[in-house]
């Protein structure tokens, strides 16, 4: 056993340079700042379509046909600014990285965000509408073209303050005009350098740069990760990094988030225009809710089960402790005591049941969703701490709910084994 962990400890140093690489670092941290957006317009998303037998018939009775719309201008406000929120987020985290001013670097990545998007909208005849800022690009469909201006920003920003090429004031001067003036040189780059894209991309492909990305990177990654084969990925990733000791939904989600949340947007623009999701028709399968509340429920691993199991039948007193310092935690998707206290991190006994159990996850909710008994998700979001059955009935009412109590059996089950392997070890240990 020893020699087959000194064999994964040897990937360990891999697995750390890239969760603590610059992009990695930017992307995770910048993104962050989307959380209170999507979570504040998810609950005025779900006052909208709140999964209740007759709501819209009652809320059209009380307040009028039109009693959705003050609610839709939440949710405009915030999940249709994602994209703006995000590239200013990851160029002021690339900028901070790197120790320089980080408030003009996230400025200067909403000005270049706009810069390479069209100022204008087609009505129905065909017209073009200039001066305005289309929305439909500044939320999901942008998030991927977000993130590459973002590190862009960043890093040529970064740049030119690591040369110290900047316009220096002198001392005494506020910080804050001091600052101006040092974004200068480096916003002026910037900004003739997204005019130059924008003019290659609308000369030689005859798009703007967030066109061009949608259909060419973030179209084709969306359907990649929409699968079977994407859903267990991301929780097979999840599991292996914290494995490793690494904050595995940090780093996977820092990557894999803006996608996810990108086909919950996208299947909410279908509610939001009269449609019906329709799985392996028009919807996404894997969003948000598919990693948060049936995949890391729990904790990362679905640990849930391991507490539960322990919580029933440990025998020595070092499980029996553990189990009942982590039940209440692990409630609320809170794991460390696990992963740390039962040493979960680099035990090969554990690595077995800690990725199957998520992957199986990943599985059954794919499949339930694909075969009809889940309806597909839509952008309705809820804090990741919120416990599960409650969880699931929010985001997919009592069928969500039901099978994440079958996924906790499920949990409990497969780590049952190897837990009672672990506790005998501690037991004889204690004797």
């Amino acid at each position: 056993m020893n020699k087959v962990q000194e064999k994964f400890e040897k990937f360990s140093p891999y697995f750390m340079k890239f969760a603590n690489s610059k992009p990695i670092v930017a992307m995770k941290d910048g993104i962050i700042l989307t959380m209170p957006l999507a979570l504040v317009g998810s609950v005025f998303l779900l006052l909208a379509f709140m999964p209740i037998t007759g709501w819209n018939e009652k809320m059209v009775s009380i307040f009028g046909s039109n009693w959705q719309e003050p609610l839709f201008q939440v949710t405009g406000a915030t999940f249709d600014i994602i994209a703006l929120v995000a590239v200013f987020g990851i160029a002021y985290t690339y900028a901070k990285r790197e120790n320089h001013e980080p408030v003009s670097a996230g400025v200067l990545g909403i000005v270049s965000f706009i810069i390479v998007t069209a100022s204008y909208v087609t009505d129905a005849n065909g017209d073009k509408i200039g001066g305005v800022i289309p929305k439909g690009w500044t939320g999901g469909k942008g998030m991927i073209a977000a993130i590459l201006v973002g590190l862009a920003v960043g890093c040529i920003y970064s740049w030119f303050m690591k040369r110290d090429i900047r316009i220096k004031m002198p001392e005494g001067v506020p910080t804050g005009v001091a600052n101006a003036f040092s974004a200068l040189i480096p916003g002026f780059a910037i900004m003739t350098l997204s005019m130059l894209v924008y003019i290659l991309f609308k000369v030689l492909v005859g798009q703007t740069f967030i066109e061009w990305v949608y259909v060419v990177l973030q179209t084709p990654i969306q359907g990649l990760t929409d699968s079977l084969g994407g859903g267990i990925a991301i929780a097979m990733l999840i599991s292996l990094f914290w494995w490793f000791g690494i904050h595995g939904a940090a780093v996977v989600m820092g990557v894999m988030g803006p996608i996810c949340q990108s086909n919950s947007l996208a299947n909410q623009e279908i509610i939001n225009q009269g449609g019906e999701l329709i799985a392996g028709a028009n919807a996404h399968i894997v969003t948000q809710q598919f990693v948060d509340q049936f995949i890391t429920f729990g904790g990362s691993g679905m640990t849930l089960g391991l507490v539960i199991a322990m919580l029933l039948m440990a025998k020595s007193s070092h499980l029996k402790k553990l189990s009942q310092l982590s039940i209440v935690p692990g409630l609320f998707n809170i794991n460390e005591p696990i992963l740390f206290g039962f040493t979960m991190v680099l035990n090969p006994m554990m690595m077995i049941p800690f990725i199957l159990v998520p992957v199986l996850s990943a599985t059954i909710t794919y499949f339930s969703i694909a075969l009809g008994f889940l309806k597909p998700f839509t952008a309705v979001q809820i804090p990741w701490t919120t416990p599960p059955i409650l969880s699931g009935f929010i985001v997919g009412g009592w069928r969500a709910a039901l099978l994440q109590v079958l996924l906790i059996v499920m949990a409990t089950i497969i780590y049952y084994p190897f837990f009672k392997m672990q506790d005998k070890i501690y037991l004889e240990q204690e004797k």
